[in-house]
This record gives C-alpha cells, sequence and structure tokens, in this order.
C-alpha cells in the first residue's frame, strides 16, 4: 500500500503549478499525538478549506486557455490533488473528522470517482501513529513491553483508521491476533470536533428544528465517545458473535479479554481481503451476490436478534476470506434499540415489508413527530419518497439490482434535498441510521450485487418467532 507521500509525489506536477511537497509531510505527523483543542482542530480545517478552494479555483483559471481534452484531464489531476489533501488533513486530525472522510467515500459514483479511491484509505490505511506513542500506550494499558506481553508484536500497523490502528501480534500460545490500540487523546478530540460543528450551525439556531439538530448531535458525540470505550465493544463483539452459526459462513473474530483493556483490544485475527482486492481480481456475478448475501445478513441478524444496528458499514470492516466466509469486525459504532424505540422499529418494519404508502406515510409521521398540519404536507411527501427508496427492495420480490446506478443516485439526491431544506426534524439516533443505511447501499452497489433482500428479511423475522400477522393484527 503507497505511503502518503508516495501518492503526492506520483500526482502529475505541470511546470507552471506551484509544488505544495514541502507542506504535507505525513511521516513526521506519525511522530506527533492527535491534536487536540477547539481551536486547534478548526484552524487546521481552515487551512485544508482554503487549499481546496484555490486547488479549484485555480483549474477554472486555467481552463480559459485549454482545449476540452486538456481541461478534463487537468479537473481529474485536480480531482487527485486536492483528495490527497484532504486525506492528508483528516490523517492527521483523525477522530470525528476522519468519520466524515469514511462517510463521503461511501458515495461512488456521487463525488468525484478520484475523491472515492483515495478517501476509501480513511477505512483501513490511514497514516498511522509511529511505533515510540503505540509502544507507550501499549505499556501502560498492559503493564509490560508488547514484545514481552505477546510472543510477537510488529510494530508497523496493518490498518489505522479514525480511532486507533491495528497490529499484528502472535500469542504465546501460537495464536496470531489483531491488537487494536487506541490513539492517545482521541476521546477529547471528538469532543472538541462536535463542539466545533455546534458552532459552525450557529446560523441554523432560529431554525425551528434546531433543538432536534442539537439532540441527534449530542445523539452522535455519545456514540463516538462509547466507540473509545474498547471493553464496551469487547461486550458487544463478544454478544454479536453468538448470533451467529457456523453454517452462517459468517465470522466475528473471538475477543482475548486478558489482552484488552479499554483502549486495547486484542482479537482472533481474520485473513482475508477488503472489497477493493476483492473486487480487483473481477469475480464472478455469483459470487458477488454470495458474499452480498452474507453482509445482508449480518446486518439483519443484528438488527432482528440483537435488537442493535451495526453502525459501521464500511469496506474496512469486512473482510472476504478465500472459503467464501465473511468476516465482519469493528464493533464500536453501534446503535443499540430501546424498547420505545424497538416498539416504532416494529411499525417500521410493517411499512418495509408492506410497501403500502399509506403505511410509510404513517411511519414517517410518527418517527419525525408530525401531526396533520398542512404547513408539513411538503416535507411529508419528502421524506415518504426517501423512505420508499430506502425500503425498495424490501417489498419488490425477487432480485433487486443494487447496481443501477440511477437508483443509487436517486436516494442520495433526495436526501441532499432534505439537507437543502433543512428538513432534519426525527429521531435523535436518526443521523447514525442515515449512515448505516447509506452504507450498506454503497457496498451491495459496489458489489453490483443482485439479491432477494425480502427474503432475507423475512427470514431473518421468522427466526426470531416474530409473527408479523400478529403485528399488523393490532397495528
Amino acid at each position: 500500500m503507497a505511503s502518503m507521500i508516495d501518492l503526492i509525489r506520483a500526482l502529475p506536477e505541470p511546470a507552471d503549478e506551484p509544488t505544495e511537497r514541502t507542506v504535507f509531510m505525513p511521516e513526521s505527523w506519525s511522530l506527533r499525538p492527535v491534536p487536540v483543542g477547539r481551536f486547534r482542530r478548526l484552524r487546521a480545517l481552515g487551512t485544508l478549506q482554503a487549499k481546496i478552494g484555490a486547488a479549484y479555483l485555480f483549474h477554472w483559471l486555467r481552463g480559459w486557455f485549454r482545449d476540452a481534452d486538456d481541461n478534463q484531464r487537468h479537473l481529474a489531476e485536480t480531482h487527485w490533488r486536492t483528495a490527497v489533501r484532504v486525506l492528508d488533513s483528516m490523517g492527521y486530525l483523525r477522530g470525528a473528522v476522519m468519520k466524515v472522510g469514511q462517510t463521503l467515500a461511501n458515495f461512488p459514483d456521487i463525488v468525484p470517482a478520484e475523491f472515492v479511491e483515495t478517501l476509501e484509505r480513511l477505512h483501513w490505511s490511514a497514516p498511522p501513529m509511529h511505533w515510540s506513542l503505540i509502544e507507550e500506550l501499549v505499556l501502560r494499558e498492559l503493564g509490560d513491553d508488547p514484545g514481552r506481553v505477546f510472543a510477537s508484536f510488529e510494530k508497523r500497523a496493518v490498518a489505522a483508521a479514525s480511532l486507533g490502528q491495528v497490529h499484528r501480534a502472535t500469542l504465546k500460545s501460537g495464536r496470531a491476533v489483531a491488537v487494536k490500540v487506541q490513539y492517545p487523546g482521541i476521546a477529547r478530540a471528538i469532543r472538541d470536533d462536535v463542539r466545533n460543528l455546534l458552532l459552525l450551525l450557529t446560523p441554523g439556531r432560529l431554525d425551528r428544528d434546531w433543538q432536534n439538530t442539537r439532540e441527534q448531535l449530542d445523539d452522535l458525540r455519545l456514540r463516538l465517545e462509547r466507540e473509545t470505550d474498547y471493553e464496551r465493544e469487547a461486550d458487544t463483539t463478544t454478544r454479536m458473535r453468538a448470533l451467529f452459526r457456523e453454517d452462517d459462513g459468517i465470522v466475528i473474530p473471538r475477543v482475548h479479554p486478558e489482552h484488552s483493556t479499554s483502549r486495547v483490544l486484542t482479537t482472533e485475527w481474520l485473513e482475508g481481503l477488503h472489497l477493493d482486492e476483492f473486487l480487483a481480481a473481477d469475480p464472478p456475478q455469483e459470487r458477488r451476490d454470495a458474499f452480498a448475501r452474507k453482509i445482508v445478513t449480518a446486518w439483519l441478524r443484528m438488527l432482528y436478534a440483537g435488537r442493535t444496528v451495526y453502525g459501521d458499514m464500511h469496506p474496512g470492516n469486512f473482510v472476504f476470506l478465500e472459503d467464501g466466509r465473511l468476516g465482519v469486525i469493528d464493533f464500536g459504532f453501534m446503535v443499540e434499540l430501546d424498547d420505545a424505540t424497538w416498539a416504532l422499529m416494529e411499525k417500521v418494519d410493517l411499512a418495509m415489508a408492506s410497501g403500502r404508502i399509506e403505511d410509510r406515510i404513517a411511519c414517517v409521521k410518527e418517527w419525525s413527530w408530525i401531526g396533520e398540519d398542512t404547513a408539513e404536507d411538503e416535507r411529508v411527501r419528502l421524506y415518504e419518497r426517501f423512505a420508499d427508496w430506502q425500503w425498495r427492495s424490501r417489498y419488490t420480490a425477487g432480485d433487486f439490482d443494487f447496481g443501477d446506478e440511477a437508483e443509487f443516485r436517486r436516494g442520495v439526491d433526495l436526501f441532499v434535498e432534505m439537507v437543502r431544506k433543512r428538513y432534519s426534524r426525527s429521531r435523535p439516533c436518526t443521523p447514525a441510521l442515515a449512515r448505516q443505511q447509506f452504507g450498506v447501499r454503497s457496498l451491495l452497489y459496489r458489489l453490483r450485487a443482485r439479491i432477494n433482500l425480502a427474503e432475507i428479511a423475512d427470514r431473518e423475522v421468522r427466526a426470531t418467532g416474530w409473527d408479523r400477522s400478529d403485528h399488523a393484527a393490532r397495528h
């Protein structure tokens, strides 16, 4: 995997374009802990915004003196260069800022392809922290040097993302394990990012949905802060692992609690490919569909049997094993559904399965606290159209084509329209659920999957013993 500096050096460098290679030194950044402090992080984001703006302004000015083909080539170069700058800064800031970059990478063919291909690295290959910082944290958490706690411990991180990085190690029993080590200061960085976001949203305080927006941001902050508690994640991982049988072909790694703390998590090592590596081999449609069915099964098993939403549906958290099994990792960002929310989710599930527009309207009204005021009709219509996009695959008989680009874009366009009109009022957990929904749709879209999702969902519902006919009669 190319390093950040290798990416920057590989970019085309026209003679008349000033170089910034002396500015971007991610290798030196690995020696520094995560930057903390609201104003320090806000200043770094402001600098990034200025660089992005300057890059596209420069492209626009040069376009006056180019023919069409040359201008298109330069636009692609500008996309690549800007994406690397975004990756560069997000890799330095990490935390909630990097979560935003991971979310952007879930929109293939919506944002420039160069952005998607570059930002996908944020899922598992962000610039790692220097070994000296990681060694010190492991020493504090596990009480001894990593080389003595484990039979072997690779100093070079095999994966690095928003909250921590992963090192491959071997237990003294000979078992290969993945050791996830949390970045120092990341919990404070998350709190700083959320407070900065509230500051940037200050003009929206006059909007009547402002209080609800604050509740949603508080919900996201709480979930991100919980994600920094690796003991909590270890418990969740163990609970989710118990939901699956060997014949499901879905593997959730075993936790090794004796080598885990609140900031170090040691789990079974899964050897396999990530999505981009899997797709690079141009697998046949039946193999794509087989893995897609396993992704959907894992998602819905956790939802129906575990009453938990798996929130980090991105390529870095799925491992495609050679024998056809699917590995699922990283159980930090989860939405556990309490009794009140689950009762509402039952109504949502009925609407998903029925496909009736009146059921969808009733659900979106209840989910977003919308009464019978006709002034809300436009909001209801837009919410209903978005719900139909989300749920169409659920009530469509037979195989659904998740690789349909026009259908994928329709959902994104509807979401953008809701944001533009500031239609944000809904349950506090909605942003987390929306992130999960776009994540799974993006995975299935990139797999170009054609699967019968309704059949899988009905199977998972029946396995819980839930009788839909009784639910329909009561509601």
